[in-house]
């Protein structure tokens, strides 16, 4: 787990040029091409509370302010807070008997910051009834969200008038007047101009904020008096709580969680899901997991020897076969001029082929000029703007001599890892290219090379074409065939090390 998070040694070309990590990437079986975070879709599928485990609507969520209404959060250090007991005596209702009764208050496990510390009562029942801090400011916010929504569909509209008096072609005179739909309103007793409710009573212009000249006064001891920076809250803290900024700590108050989100991720070429997490919050699994690490060969660096310039070193490569098909790994070299130009190629074909799926009214209302990125819609109908790739930036300094040979590499077998009885496969391979394998992993051999002009302590960066076999078994269940087999390549970059002088 350590060389999965650690340093990014070995990083994988996306289609759309960045390097990444084989755990940063998804692998899309439609297209059969790797899928970086940029290259997908992100789309919210639910609104959670990560500590209560409660499913909220967006709706609801929007009106919440994307917080959960019975949890908090420290406002000290951010932490969770959780209630505990505190036992009071009090005299029971018309009786002088001392009745013992159960009291809850929030309480910090991390920081030990509680909601006494603040003054807040303790309450008699654990979900609730906290006392939330009114904001001064509440009238003068709303009135100005009101504004600016009536803005926004005021300008909704003249943008429909402005788009109906361009369409030229009309199927009669009364599709172009109006006259039709406004008789059937008038028939049926409706006004026969249809107005926003929000523009039939215009709200009300917020007063233009006004500088004050008179201000009240500094304390005078407030250049004498010291001061104690434990009682002064931080930029974060006075940040965590922006409608009341408060600048001494006995001013804060718990603050609602935020909530999370479970997203799905989907191609932009295909529009097909790579990713799509189960809808339960308490739930861990995924409906469709299309991770390149379960897809992909993995490559890990074992051992490589000392690196000098011109001079050639022997690098040993694990490649571990995720699936429960065999593969065929086969090196090229790498050459990133004509690879960028064909991954170009096949973008555009994918656009234009989409695009000319499409009926011409489709066409129509589908235009990327027209709309940012971010107003666009995710639906299957209309594609989803594809990034354009992008030249790679990284440059190898280190040759690599390419073998000859390919080999082959097992089916993933789960029983082999705890199998100490041998290898059962019968492989004949090339010695000079495979030092050792055991199960689905080989240990392959490789020479390289380090440019001869380079400096000392210069980061060495190598890298090669590597072809496998993808086996689709989707494909052939849904069709009742033989699974499909693809020959799919990767560019593959290593990390090997600083150059280190001559022996």
């Amino acid at each position: 787990m350590s060389y999965i998070v650690g340093p990014n040694v070995v990083r994988y070309a996306c289609t759309c040029g960045l390097l990444k990590p084989i755990s940063y990437l998804y692998f899309c079986r439609y297209c059969t091409q790797l899928r970086c975070s940029f290259c997908v879709c992100h789309e919210v599928d639910s609104n959670f509370c990560g500590k209560c485990s409660e499913n909220i609507p967006s709706s609801e969520a929007r009106i919440k302010k994307n917080r959960c209404g019975n949890c908090y959060i420290c406002p000290s250090c951010e932490q969770e807070l959780s209630p505990r007991i505190a036992s009071t005596k009090a005299p029971a209702e018309g009786e002088e008997k001392v009745v013992t009764k159960k009291m809850y208050y929030l309480y910090c496990q991390f920081c030990r910051w509680s909601s006494r510390d603040v003054g807040i009562p303790d309450q008699s029942t654990v979900t609730g009834g906290w006392p939330e801090r009114e904001n001064v400011h509440t009238n003068r916010l709303q009135e100005l969200i009101d504004l600016y929504k009536a803005i926004v569909v005021a300008q909704k509209q003249q943008q429909e008038k402005d788009k109906k008096k361009q369409r030229g072609k009309f199927v009669s005179y009364t599709d172009r007047t109006g006259v039709t739909a406004a008789a059937l309103r008038k028939r049926i007793g409706l006004p026969a101009d249809l107005t926003h409710p929000l523009l039939k009573s215009k709200p009300k212009e917020p007063e233009p904020a006004k500088a004050e000249t008179e201000v009240e006064k500094l304390p005078d001891d407030i250049f004498t008096k010291p001061l104690n920076l434990m009682e002064v809250t931080t930029i974060e803290q006075r940040l965590l709580q922006p409608e009341s900024q408060p600048i001494t700590v006995d001013k804060l108050f718990p603050v609602h969680k935020q909530l999370s989100i479970k997203r799905t991720l989907r191609c932009r070429s295909c529009e097909h899901n790579v990713s799509k997490p189960e809808y339960n919050p308490s739930s861990v699994k995924f409906k469709i997991q299309l991770f390149a690490y379960y897809h992909i060969p993995e490559v890990r660096i074992v051992t490589v020897e000392p690196l000098r310039a011109g001079k050639t070193s022997e690098l040993i490569l694990k490649f571990t076969n995720p699936t429960q098909h065999q593969t065929t790994i086969t090196f090229w070299e790498l050459d990133l001029e004509k690879q960028q130009q064909e991954v170009s190629e096949n973008k555009m074909d994918q656009v234009t082929e989409s695009v000319d799926n499409l009926s011409i009214a489709e066409k129509q209302s589908f235009s990327l000029s027209s709309q940012p990125s971010s107003l666009l819609s995710l639906s299957s109908r209309s594609p989803s703007i594809v990034v354009k790739p992008r030249k790679i930036a990284e440059k190898p300094n280190c040759s690599v001599e390419i073998p000859t040979s390919n080999f082959i590499l097992p089916p993933r077998d789960d029983a082999a890892e705890y199998d100490d009885s041998g290898d059962t496969h019968n492989i004949q391979d090339d010695t000079k290219l495979v030092k050792w394998r055991k199960s689905n992993k080989a240990f392959i051999r490789l020479n390289i090379t380090p440019n001869a002009d380079l400096p000392l302590n210069t980061e060495i960066v190598c890298g090669f074409t590597m072809e496998h076999i993808y086996t689709n078994a989707i494909t052939g269940q849904q069709d009742k065939k033989e699974p499909q087999k693809y020959k799919h390549k990767l560019r593959v970059f290593l990390t090997l090390g600083q150059l280190v002088g001559s022996e």
